[in-house]
């Protein structure tokens, strides 16, 4: 079969639209592969896999019903390990978790213009996966970046809460909105991921009073804007805000939030937990996608971002990329705490899954550690990095009373509720640590790290001899990131307990399949230090390797 220079992945209820990108691409002349007919949507067709990885540009098609489409996400993720993808959303969605921090062009709009420029943006994107020269397309030039000071630490993204619009006329509301706005940025303040402007600051933007984002964002001197108004409708009251970007204008999130009136007090209570949950992981995800663009000049702050977007990924590579940019940090802002404790966080990640015993790289590791808590020692989100260090250096110990001390300080800060149930699970604290853990997700109900959460839950319910329910909560890990290797493995230890002896047995194939270099000592010793040496996993570790010998 010749290579196709284009793999088109959709979903089916998307077929008109699928049609309509590859008539284009041919009119460009490109070579196309796409066939709803093979779309069974059960296992991959051999003849489809062999398109998807001989393509030299996959393109995803992102809709709502692709996002949720396992086949889509499946061929999207074969795409991003062979590194020819190239996504495109075609109807406003949420994306996958793992591929919210891939540039993905916008063309919600297009309707097959030739002469669009966002089209024509994209087909040049397309053209320099496939090597082919694209049509000259007049680009603007961006801006010299201003070079990096030496030693400039950088700081998290400036942003200022404007007054919220009171919509429902009621002078009751009109203090409820007041309020709304003085809590939010209270509780935003005690966050490590945007800096706060006081809301004095902004009390003369009333609605209308300067429509110009820009140069509203200019006098603030801010990143970010939030807006926001409150209405009652019936016995409910919503709340709607949204995000907006002070250089472009553009709107980067909006939810509405709709509660029961009964109680108005913990009414607001409640609004300013999930609001500042939100509002805190977009604007960290929006600094972390403008840190994975800059190319050089980067602050400290901004090599943080970076890690903490490598870390996401969870493999071998992405962890060796979040070691050196934390290491970038370090050596841009010597007396960053934050940076010391990222490298500390990144490094103990690569001893636990990849490393043998080895006191002297857990000494280095206790090094970056102390020199975290000497710079700032108060700090929730260094605490919390710490915290995941030590867990991961056989410290658990005292990685849940730095957990704990995170959360005393910011008890909003939904890591160091992770990181404690990770450091709980790991000491036999099982019921904390699953009531840590769904603190976590419901404080960030969009964070990444919610397949980790469901991975350490599954193994609090081991621990606790329920493994139906460690089954579900490993699913559930699997269903946010169908590739992560350690859910795989844990699935294969679950169902091999619940007797499904051939099911473990391919799971455990699959395991050994996805990483060849992986040994028997590695995984006992990977298991034990995750499991405090339970020797029951061992032996269904150590049945399933035998048994599986000679068949990867």
């Amino acid at each position: 079969m010749t290579a196709p220079d284009i793999f088109l992945s959709y979903n089916r209820e998307d077929q008109a639209v699928a049609k309509r990108y590859a008539d284009a691409f041919a009119a460009e002349g490109l070579n196309v592969w796409w066939d709803a007919a093979l779309r069974s949507g059960e296992a991959y067709d051999e003849v489809t896999e062999a398109a998807l990885r001989a393509a030299k540009a996959v393109v995803v098609l992102w809709s709502p019903r692709s996002v949720v489409s396992r086949w889509v996400r499946a061929e999207a993720t074969i795409a991003d390990r062979c590194k020819t993808l190239v996504p495109v959303t075609i109807e406003p969605c949420e994306r996958p978790i793992m591929f919210e921090l891939t540039q993905t062009a916008e063309l919600s709009h297009w309707t097959g213009d030739a002469g669009d420029r966002a089209w024509l943006a994209f087909l040049n994107d397309v053209r320099a996966f496939v090597g082919r020269e694209a049509a000259p397309v007049p680009i603007v030039e961006a801006p010299e970046p201003t070079p990096t000071k030496p030693g400039e630490r950088g700081g998290a993204p400036s942003l200022a809460v404007l007054p919220f619009t009171n919509r429902s006329g009621l002078p009751e509301d009109e203090v409820f909105a007041f309020g709304m706005v003085e809590d939010l940025v209270d509780a935003l303040s005690k966050g490590v991921n945007v800096r706060i402007i006081s809301n004095s600051s902004t009390a003369r933007f009333c609605r209308g009073a300067l429509p110009d984002v820009e140069a509203m964002g200019r006098q603030l001197g801010v990143r970010y804007l939030l807006e926001g108004n409150v209405r009652r409708s019936g016995s409910d009251l919503r709340v709607t805000a949204q995000l907006v970007e002070a250089a472009s204008g553009e709107v980067l999130w909006s939810q509405k939030f709709d509660r029961p009136l009964a109680n108005l007090a913990a009414l607001q209570e409640d609004l300013i937990e999930e609001l500042a949950a939100h509002l805190g992981a977009q604007c960290y995800r929006a600094e972390m996608e403008q840190a994975l663009k800059k190319p050089r000049d980067l602050t400290a702050w901004e090599c943080t971002t970076r890690a903490m977007a490598a870390i996401r990924q969870f493999t071998p590579e992405s962890i060796f990329r979040a070691i050196e940019e934390a290491a970038h940090a370090v050596a841009i802002a010597p007396d960053y705490g934050l940076a010391h404790a990222l490298l500390a966080d990144t490094s103990s990640m690569a001893y636990m899954y990849l490393s043998p015993d080895d006191p002297a790289e857990v000494a280095r590791i206790r090094h970056h550690i102390d020199h975290a808590l000497a710079c700032d020692a108060e700090n929730a989100a260094v605490l919390g990095h710490v915290a995941d260090a030590l867990n991961y250096t056989g410290q658990a110990a005292e990685g849940l009373r730095r957990a704990r001390r995170a959360i005393a300080i910011s008890p909003g800060h939904g890591y160091a509720h992770f990181v404690a149930g990770m450091a709980c699970a790991m000491l036999g604290k099982s019921g904390e640590a699953l009531a840590h853990l769904a603190n976590f997700r419901q404080i960030e109900p969009h964070s990444p790290y919610h397949q980790y959460a469901f991975h350490w839950q599954a193994t609090c319910f081991q621990n606790l001899g329920d493994w139906a329910a460690a089954e579900e909560a490993n699913d559930c890990c699997l269903t946010l990131n169908p590739d992560a290797n350690y859910a795989t493995f844990q699935k294969a230890i679950i169902v091999h307990k619940l007797g499904r002896i051939e099911e473990a047995r391919q799971l455990m194939i699959e395991t050994r399949r996805r990483e060849p270099a992986g040994t028997l000592a590695m995984w006992e010793l990977r298991t034990a230090r995750l499991n405090a040496a339970n020797e029951a996993l061992l032996a269904h570790l150590r049945a399933l390797w035998t048994e599986t010998d000679g068949m990867v």
